[in-house]
């Protein structure tokens, strides 16, 4: 499925919900490595969510990088996670719906905040970036991304070795001062930045923010570059629990939380932590309504 044609016939593209959150609810924490561990289970949330009305898929391969893997003891090999977690979300898309590889950051931070250097970010996004587009995604997915240097490693390893879109979100922590990841990156810097690096969507995921305050983020995004918006935010602002992070927001207001993200300017929406396949419908439906 040819990602760049969708944007091109749709007015709004909807992409999935949230993956980990949902694997939380079957017991299952590992996330990633749950596409080797308990495949069906992956298969069961993206079938929802292509039931639910998404336009793509994206695959349960966030943060399998080498720098995360090995620094987190996750204890898999890069290339049978990845390939695995695009395999699972190409059969439940099948061939009328597009899947994007997950990629995210690694966990760590760069000079001089951490002890890693931009080439080593680089290598192992454009490793995890080269086994996805083996295995045969139609595009990538960066995002989850605090740091818009971090982003910017991810973008140019998928865009100076590979031939396929790639949509970049950052998780922003306020929508004040301008709208702020948590290193400080506004979001007219990232806009530019990231456009200038060739990204085709630029946008915002996860972060603090719920679904109105991301609206205000995508409206600062959209005067700083013509390129298509995507927002996906979460269930609502996280609250802790017994030290988990909850996200309660109800479908039917996260449904007009991302309508005001459309009206502030994205082309693109889904949902990030505690979405679910509720969520999506409900937000297909109110697409529908526009």
């Amino acid at each position: 499925m040819d990602f760049l044609r969708l944007l091109k016939d749709k007015s709004v593209v909807l992409f999935d919900g949230a993956m980990g959150t949902q694997l939380d609810k079957k017991g299952l924490m590992s996330r990633g490595r749950t596409n080797l561990d308990a495949p069906q289970a992956v298969l069961e949330v993206h079938r929802a969510y292509v039931e639910a009305g998404c336009d793509a898929l994206i695959t349960n391969t966030l943060t399998m990088n080498r720098v995360y893997i090995e620094t987190h003891n996750v204890g898999v090999s890069v290339r049978d996670v990845n390939r695995a977690g695009a395999e699972l979300a190409r059969q439940a898309a099948g061939r009328d719906l597009c899947v994007l590889g997950d990629v995210s950051s690694t966990g760590q931070l760069l000079e001089p905040y951490g002890t890693y250097k931009e080439a080593q970010f680089y290598d192992a996004f454009r490793e995890q970036a080269g086994i996805l587009a083996e295995a045969g995604v139609d595009g990538f997915m960066i995002e989850t991304v605090f740091d818009l240097r971090e982003a910017l490693c991810a973008l140019r390893a998928c865009k100076e070795n590979l031939r396929l879109p790639v949509v970049v979100c950052l998780a922003f922590q306020t929508d004040k001062s301008g709208g702020r990841t948590m290193m400080g990156d506004t979001a007219e810097q990232c806009a530019r930045q990231l456009a200038d690096a060739g990204a085709d969507v630029i946008g915002a995921n996860c972060g603090d923010l719920d679904p109105v305050q991301m609206s205000r983020v995508v409206a600062m995004l959209k005067t700083a570059t013509d390129r298509p918006i995507v927002a996906q935010p979460n269930a609502g602002k996280p609250r802790l629990v017994e030290d988990r992070a909850v996200f309660d927001m109800e479908p039917a207001p996260f449904a007009e939380g991302v309508v005001a993200c459309i009206r502030a300017g994205a082309q693109v929406v889904g949902g990030c932590c505690g979405t679910t396949p509720e969520h999506i419908t409900a937000v297909r439906n109110r697409i529908e309504k526009m």
